[in-house]
């Protein structure tokens, strides 16, 4: 089969456009040929070596859709999708023309997404799923997504939404403003850190209940723009690790700091919150992905090295 592949890491050099054997499935396991698979900035960090227990040689990939060619007689012909964090670190990933896996590890597609939607969601809605689980987010929370015009933050107003709270984005630029307006949503445009507060307590008074900070780098404005025992949800931090977090502020508030890493999950944790948000897309509550650049997966070098200088596509790679 063709698939991306990497015997070493520090350099996207070393990913090539190989023929590999097509992988068989054990006892309890799927064999999934891959329709699409979705390309993750983690997918490019991971071949530039920013995950050292990677095993080597390894295919990437987190993100996928397919159909379960073999495995248990339930599941066989059945479209699947799902992400977890042993695919393209622990195991041979989706950015290939097959894929194994737990058959647990699997979740029933939506039969509203074509399969380059449901390949380009798993990583950005599981980790705005599970920001939202973790900060308590319910009917009536006022929640600030920072970052709300990316991949993880417009999933978090989108699924916000439906659980009924108060939603307010905020993002770097007017047309982003002005596009959230559209779409149905408040939204701010971000100035200074200093001003994070007077902006947020214009639609919520005294301060956001829960924010979610996609950036990494709001921390310290964030603790300002907090209500009394709020929660602030961060998913990336600066290239240091370090933030200097005001600690005396936070803690007179009652407020808390909550982790959110989605290489906490394995495909089964990551296919049981598919299953519980997946319906949402067949009900008509979740808007439809738009706007994907897919691509074959014998141009997946390029796509790579465009992801790595920073592309705002959203990339699905078509095997």
């Amino acid at each position: 089969m063709n698939a991306l592949q990497f015997a070493k890491t520090g350099d996207l050099a070393a990913l090539h456009y190989l023929n590999v054997p097509k992988p068989t499935p054990a006892q309890g396991e799927v064999l999934i040929q891959v329709k699409a698979a979705g390309l993750n900035p983690s997918d490019v960090k991971n071949v530039l070596g920013r995950f050292p227990y990677t095993t080597l040689p390894r295919i990437p990939g987190r993100d996928f859709a397919g159909i379960v060619v073999e495995g248990p007689q339930a599941l066989i012909g059945q479209e699947v999708w799902g992400t977890g964090k042993e695919p393209g670190f622990f195991r041979d990933g989706s950015h290939a023309e097959y894929l194994t896996l737990p058959a647990k590890g699997v979740a029933l597609k939506p039969k509203a997404l074509s399969f380059a939607q449901a390949a380009s969601l798993g990583v950005p809605f599981t980790t705005a799923w599970d920001a939202l689980e973790r900060s308590l987010v319910t009917a009536d929370t006022r929640l600030l997504v920072i970052g709300a015009n990316g991949a993880v933050g417009s999933a978090a107003l989108a699924l916000a939404k439906i659980r009924d709270a108060h939603v307010l984005g905020a993002v770097r630029r007017p047309e982003h403003v002005k596009a959230l307006n559209d779409q149905g949503f408040n939204a701010i445009q971000l100035d200074t850190p200093e001003d994070l507060a007077a902006s947020v307590n214009a639609v919520f008074t005294g301060g956001a209940d829960v924010i979610f900070d996609t950036t990494g780098f709001w921390l310290p404005a964030a603790v300002t723009a907090l209500a009394p025992f709020g929660r602030i949800a961060i998913i990336a931090a600066p290239a240091d690790g370090h933030v200097h977090l005001p600690a005396l502020a936070l803690y007179r508030k009652g407020g808390s700091v909550v982790g959110i890493n989605s290489l906490l999950y394995g495909t089964e944790a990551c296919a049981g919150m598919l299953d519980q948000f997946g319906r949402f897309f067949d009900e008509g509550l979740l808007p439809l992905p738009t706007g994907l650049f897919e691509s074959p997966l014998s141009e997946g070098l390029a796509r790579y090295e465009e992801v790595n200088k920073g592309s705002g596509n959203k990339v699905v790679l078509l095997p």
